[in-house]
């Protein structure tokens, strides 16, 4: 029996419980993330035990994810996801049970395992279940409860940290994982793994290596590098102009916010044809660009632009990134395809700080801020005058 891939647009009530599993690892990531050094001395007893933590997480989706990307392709989105939740809700379980410095790095690397197994699955299930005209909406609603989770996570899980310790964090961590799974299981339809022609690493490879892949993942790791600086260091450059850390995480709630409300606008834009996909990632990396280079600016000003810019920025190419890759993947392969674009945004998340510290280091923050926007510039830049090349070339 032949499958063909889902034509109609979901309805709302389907696609809920897959914004909600977006949520879920968004807060999942960043929540504990940003309480692990603050509020666990048991657990984290010096800066490389903190860092070996933060690492683990992220180290399990950059390797995980194109895997269970690929798995989802075979047997379909819907067992992995709801899989890779039921994981989450046990690992976060582990620590509540067990309540040791040990256990709690047995949970942070099932988490991440979990996480690379539902994320890129919702992804790809996000395309799935819309047609091409209709994914710019429904990944910017994706992305906009995405960010919620990354702007929520720090705030809730340190208000839940500061009353009940971390142990009962990972306890809302795993409720919250183990509802969105039994949400998924009654409401999300179950979308069949296509046929699929035999694919070599040389395919794959050819596949990866293709303009139409490398150019939207590039530009969704770039995002990802500018908004992991942003929230990295932007309380930095606050704190040294003498503002307060009310002011400083003020100024990064802008930037997610910012990010989260142009998501939906920017998805909207693309599917009405307001907006091409070219257009509004060269935007995007321009905007975010311009965004690094204010936060060189004194005072309160130059932390806001920045964050304004970079969050605009980041969520014009989000949305549009991701429905560019969807658009030029084969429904059969659409799993893989998203597995490995989140590996390149893991990649971003990580080499952007690294790249803006390893300048500071060496000169000033400001310094690394002009390396990351010269970089980002470029990458404008050179896409807008690859557009003009075409436009004039003879047909």
């Amino acid at each position: 029996m032949t499958h063909q891939p889902i034509s109609p647009a979901a309805p709302r009530r389907v696609m809920w419980p897959l914004y909600a599993a977006g949520f879920t690892t968004a807060f999942g990531a960043h929540g504990i993330a940003a309480n692990l050094g603050g509020f666990s001395a048991d657990a984290v007893t010096s800066l490389i035990v903190l860092g070996g933590l933060l690492a683990l997480y992220d180290g399990a989706e950059v390797v995980l994810k194109p895997v269970f990307g690929s798995l989802a392709d075979r047997v379909g989105g819907k067992p992995v996801l709801l899989g890779g939740l039921i994981a989450f809700a046990a690992a976060s379980a582990l620590y509540v049970i067990a309540d040791s410095p040990g256990w709690l790095w047995a949970a942070r690397l099932g988490q991440g395992a979990a996480a690379s197994a539902f994320s890129p699955s919702a992804s790809a299930m996000v395309a799935r279940l819309n047609p091409a005209a209709k994914r710019g909406r429904a990944f910017g609603s994706y992305g906009f409860y995405k960010s919620i989770g990354y702007t929520l996570g720090p705030l809730l899980g340190g208000v839940l940290v500061w009353g009940g310790g971390l142990r009962l964090l990972f306890a809302v961590m795993a409720l919250c994982a183990a509802a969105v799974a039994l949400w998924a299981a009654f409401v999300v339809p179950a979308v069949p793994p296509l046929p699929r022609k035999r694919q070599t690493v040389a395919d794959l490879a050819r596949r990866l290596a293709d303009r139409s892949f490398l150019a939207p993942t590039a530009a969704l790791a770039a995002a990802t590098a500018a908004l992991s600086v942003g929230v990295g260091f932007l309380p930095v450059s606050g704190a040294a102009a003498g503002l307060g850390t009310i002011a400083t995480g003020a100024a990064v709630s802008v930037l997610a916010a910012t990010a989260a409300v142009v998501q939906p606008k920017a998805g909207r834009a693309l599917d009405d044809g307001r907006l091409t996909t070219r257009t509004g990632l060269i935007a995007g990396l321009l905007s975010t660009a311009v965004g690094l280079a204010a936060a060189v600016l004194p005072g309160l000003i130059g932390v806001l632009a920045a964050a304004a810019l970079i969050g605009a920025g980041t969520g014009l190419i989000t949305p549009l990134g991701f429905a560019a890759l969807a658009a030029s993947t084969p429904e059969e392969r659409m799993g893989q395809t998203m597995g490995s674009a989140e590996l390149g945004r893991e990649l971003g998340d990580a080499g952007g700080p690294l790249l803006v510290a390893g300048v500071a280091t060496f000169a000033t923050l400001a310094y690394g801020y002009a390396a990351l926007a010269i970089l980002l510039a470029a990458g404008g830049l050179l896409a807008l005058l690859s557009r003009r090349r075409t436009a004039h070339a003879p047909s």
